[in-house]
């Protein structure tokens, strides 16, 4: 993985401010869908499709690509967004998310959109079809990695912990997980849904690699990534901890935005607040 020069760096924080705008713009469009996941997370998508990833726009399919998969399906709108901006399909296609014929439908669909590897929306089952997939590439010798976004929340599912079991017993080193930790769900904040306590030390009894990062530094995020790769006999999982809703004042860290939308003066009003933040990042006032 390239060295993150600063330089880049702010164009990553500039870029990720943008499509929490687009998030916005989109949602408000549509008039249905979660707003917290994807604000929350635009740092990562960002980092990831502009740095950490091999993948190519033009060739969706390259048989050398990493492949990400979006367990957390609900939060596709970040993952659009900056595939779009990637050049994986028109910007002006995002504002078509949720509605009727859309290849942007409201849980992510393989075979309408390329570049997306599963259909997403069962929450839970992304971490075993990303353990699939690493172990069919070592099985190949192919050197690709595979990375799974997940929630927090979907760790409330016994699957999660199956493939957890099954990624650890065939070492699949090649495998990156990345827990979206913002500690909310649908229904209230996670610890009072179902107490998931400390992931690291569950994931650690289970002889993965943890790392803990602030979700919202992409060079933390980046460096974790390429502290990842260089674990060689188990896999690896970064803890994300994130604010859902980040950039919206009104959004920020409160469970009911997780799945719903912003009206039109809601999300004129997160807009002013986001291009005001953009230019603050221009300005290099933003730490």
């Amino acid at each position: 993985m390239e060295e993150l020069h600063e330089t880049k760096l702010k164009q990553l924080e500039l870029k990720a401010n943008q499509i929490r705008q687009d998030i916005i713009a989109m949602l408000v469009e549509a008039g249905s869908g979660h707003s917290a996941g994807p604000l929350g997370m635009a740092d990562i998508f960002v980092a990831l499709y502009f740095h950490v990833l091999k993948h190519d726009p033009r060739h969706p399919e390259w048989p050398g690509r990493d492949r990400l998969v979006l367990s957390n399906g609900h939060i596709c709108p970040v993952r659009y967004a900056a595939m779009a901006h990637a050049g994986y399909f028109p910007i002006s296609e995002l504002k078509t998310l949720r509605k009727l014929g859309t290849r942007l439908q409201g849980h992510p669909h393989r075979l309408a959109l390329p570049g997306m590897e599963t259909t997403s929306g069962p929450l839970g089952s992304g971490l075993s079809q990303a353990a699939g997939m690493a172990l069919a590439l070592k099985m190949d010798g192919a050197p690709n990695r595979v990375y799974c976004a997940m929630s927090d929340g979907e760790h409330d599912a016994g699957q999660t912990w199956e493939a957890v079991m099954f990624a650890a017993k065939y070492k699949l080193n090649n495998l990156t997980g990345i827990i979206d930790r913002n500690n909310i769900q649908i229904d209230g904040y996670t610890e009072d849904i179902m107490p998931l306590d400390d992931l690291k030390d569950k994931y650690e009894s289970f002889n993965w690699h943890v790392i803990e990062i602030n979700g919202h530094n992409i060079r933390e995020f980046v460096d974790a990534c390429a502290t990842a790769q260089t674990i060689f006999e188990k896999p690896a999982v970064i803890i994300a901890h994130t604010i859902p809703g980040k950039g919206v004042d009104f959004m920020e860290s409160k469970f009911e935005w997780h799945g719903k939308p912003p009206n039109k003066e809601e999300a004129a009003a997160a807009l002013r607040e986001l291009r005001t933040l953009q230019g603050q990042i221009e300005a290099g006032h933003i730490d």
